[in-house]
């Protein structure tokens, strides 16, 4: 990483900073500069160091470090990622190399959905009330494989519901990545998703069947193949900047967990 205010490359400072290994996975997904202009000066691996840091710390993008480059050049690109879905299809190039990693086909043939509704810091454009988990503020679903690998997350109000959250995660799913789903047999669910409809909506969507796993007891307990899938939300509470939405945009709110989970998939790719 070079130094913001000289020339001078400089060691990894940050736990959270790329590896030499990481960022040469990384480095080739990341979008190339215009062809026309003026060239390119920014550290691309400073800004990803930058950005890895803050939904890390989860620290406002004004209070990055000084050694990073200014927090505008790296919000800027943060949200230029977003806006043209690159987070997202990062997700989904490291994903399928991690799953190659272990031995398995990219397709995965069984996926878990849930969803976790989380406070907000200010209303913004999402923003409602989860009367079952008494939560103002905004519920994240997570369509995830087998690995608990993320293949869709959506973010709406608290108040929406999930069976329809999930059969639109799916929906959008198909119509940018169909071939991921061609193999899906059955998606993993709690109580919170039977019913017939949305088993004959999944069905009529992917042809897999829908698998509801009920609590034997009211206390918690691990549920077989639904750990998977809480297992990823422990994951995503690593970094601080999901601890609530702090987003005004529930479409950077969706970016964030898509970075969060291209770091994560990093480490173990570079392990």
């Amino acid at each position: 990483m070079k130094d913001s205010h000289s020339s001078v490359y400089v060691s990894k400072r940050y736990s959270t900073d790329l590896t030499d290994a990481e960022w040469k996975i990384l480095a080739p997904l990341i979008p190339a500069p215009k062809r026309c202009g003026h060239p390119r000066t920014t550290d691309m691996r400073a800004v990803c160091n930058a950005i890895y840091y803050q939904l890390k710390t989860g620290c406002q993008w004004e209070l990055l470090p000084r050694d990073f480059p200014p927090p505008s050049t790296v919000y800027s690109y943060y949200r230029k990622w977003q806006q043209r879905g690159v987070w997202e299809q990062i997700n989904h190039t490291l994903r399928d190399q991690v799953r190659r990693q272990m031995d398995k086909s990219t397709q995965p043939t069984a996926v878990a959905a849930d969803s976790q509704s989380v406070k907000t810091t200010e209303k913004g454009e999402v923003y409602g009330f989860d009367g079952n988990k008494r939560v103002k503020g905004r519920k994240r679903l997570i369509l995830v494989d087998s690995l608990g690998l993320l293949l869709k997350v959506v973010v709406t109000e608290a108040n929406a519901g999930e069976r329809v959250i999930a059969a639109y995660a799916l929906m959008s799913l198909l119509e940018e990545r169909l071939e991921v789903l061609q193999r899906v047999k059955v998606l993993w669910v709690d109580a919170g998703y039977d019913g017939d409809c949305f088993a004959l909506a999944v069905w009529l969507m992917i042809q897999a069947r829908v698998e509801v796993i009920h609590r034997s007891k009211p206390e918690f307990e691990v549920l077989p193949k639904r750990w998977v899938v809480e297992r990823t939300f422990g994951w995503l509470n690593w970094y601080r900047r999901l601890s609530k939405d702090y987003e005004r945009l529930p479409e950077m709110s969706e970016a964030a967990i898509y970075a969060v989970m291209t770091r994560i998939m990093l480490r173990r790719l570079s392990a």
